[in-house]
């Protein structure tokens, strides 16, 4: 199975069967919980990030529901927001 972190876009199928392509806006890996966490947004939507896990034995995509996990990836992404260098490449 390929990797999607290797991937710019990643294909995602919802609980109805609807797929749709998701950009990968960046990844990152928590060592402590050896998990991988990407940010996905719709092309033409990119105000609306979301953060899912990825499950690195299979590729699936998990949502994230632990409310740790949760903070911990919303502080990621803020810092992200928060670095010049990113605004540089907008």
């Amino acid at each position: 199975m390929k990797n999607p972190l290797l991937e710019d876009e990643i294909l995602i199928t919802d609980e109805n069967g609807v797929e749709q392509v998701m950009k990968i806006l960046f990844t990152y890996e928590n060592e402590e919980r050896h998990k991988m966490y990407a940010f996905l947004y719709k092309e033409g939507d990119e105000d609306n990030v979301v953060p899912v896990s990825i499950n690195e034995k299979d590729s699936s995509i998990e949502v994230i529901e632990d409310e740790k996990e949760l903070e911990e990836v919303e502080e990621v992404f803020n810092c992200f927001l928060d670095d010049p260098k990113m605004k540089e490449i907008k």
